[in-house]
């Protein structure tokens, strides 16, 4: 495919030769001569010297090194993502029709196209969607409701009167509607709550791989328009996350904690119970997150802390072994001026 093609499909700019054949796409430390790959972090701008890639996306205002040809768009990232179907255009496999090994349970509503795979069990009083997918052992509880053009993919399980919006992505392996984690300790034992909510996922949200969202003790947990979840998230009981917000791997929210619109938390980040995280705020990687965080705020540490206030502490922590060094060799010299007074003291006593 020419450059100038997919300049004209992104809509952007191309600087150098619009005429270069561009045969693949690759990350641009991995690139080879052909490739077309993209940079959007000026943290990584170091790699437009070394890469070979024959083109590259970039931002508008980022200088390229003479010698590469270019393709100028407002969002790199955005736009590799729209050139990679132009390379790889095969969908993945599909299932078709309703497999004979699925089990369909009772007044059972399938809309037009829907497709279920092998061993995929679907309880009494379900609806399916117009040109929902339910890959291979998918198993759904009674009165599940799932919208239009889902896909749910292999052995991901949908329990009782849990409810899906449109356009719906579950990655294998999700748990979505397991009981809450409550507990009552009276006579030296725990004794289980009954976890009768539910679960609403609304529409556009993708789920990752084996994360577990659990239904709420009374109401719902609920999980926002256009929420993009990563793998090994575990959702308790009755959060509530807003719209448009993404969280990645092995994050966890306790429950009854609620996220607003567009926060964005990273890898291992954990929350207390029962905090409120205001709309664009930011949550670092493996932060430990033990009170409600006001909008538009950045935070990170253990415990979470404002970015700057985090950013002071962190760099004290670094220098406590030099204070500590410091601090025994201050201690060293006082007690050699206490042994040389002591001794001055003793001589001036003589005389």
């Amino acid at each position: 495919m020419l450059l100038r093609d997919i300049a004209t499909h992104l809509g952007g700019e191309v600087e150098g030769d619009e005429n270069l054949e561009i045969t693949g796409l690759a990350p641009i430390e991995e690139a080879k001569s052909g490739d077309l790959t993209f940079l959007s972090n000026p943290k990584y701008v170091k790699f437009l010297e070394r890469t070979q890639a024959s083109a590259i996306i970039l931002p508008k205002d980022m200088v390229c090194p003479p010698g590469k040809s270019v393709i100028r768009v407002a969002n790199p990232y955005f736009a590799f993502a729209q050139v990679i179907p132009l390379f790889y255009p095969s969908k993945p496999f599909l299932p078709v029709g309703i497999h004979p090994t699925a089990v369909i349970g009772e007044e059972v509503l399938l809309g037009k196209d829907v497709a279920i795979g092998p061993y995929v069990v679907i309880g009494d009083r379900c609806r399916i969607g117009e040109g929902t997918v339910l890959f291979p052992g998918v198993i759904l509880g009674e009165e599940v409701w799932i919208g239009s053009h889902c896909v749910i993919h292999a052995r991901v399980s949908i329990r009782e009167r849990v409810r899906l919006g449109d356009r719906v992505i579950v990655h294998d392996g999700a748990v979505i509607g397991s009981d809450g984690f409550g507990f009552a300790f009276e006579g030296g034992k725990y004794h289980k709550i009954p976890q009768v909510g539910t679960v609403i996922i609304e529409d556009d949200v993708e789920i990752g791989a084996n994360v577990t969202i659990d239904r709420a003790t009374l109401g719902e947990t609920r999980i926002c328009k256009g929420v993009k979840l990563d793998n090994l998230i575990q959702i308790a009981h009755n959060c509530y996350i807003g719209e448009h917000t993404a969280i990645a791997g092995q994050a966890g929210l306790s429950g009854s904690t609620r996220l607003g619109k567009y926060v964005r938390v990273g890898g291992q980040a954990g929350f207390a119970g029962h905090l409120e995280v205001g709309d664009f705020a930011i949550v670092a990687a493996q932060s430990g997150v033990d009170k409600s965080i006001p909008p538009r705020v950045m935070v990170f540490g253990y415990p979470a802390r404002p970015h700057r206030e985090a950013l002071r502490f962190e760099a004290g922590v670094h220098q406590i072994p030099q204070v500590l060094k410091t601090l025994r060799e201050l201690r060293k010299r006082i007690e050699n001026l206490e042994k040389e007074w002591k001794a001055y003291a003793e001589k001036s006593k003589d005389h």
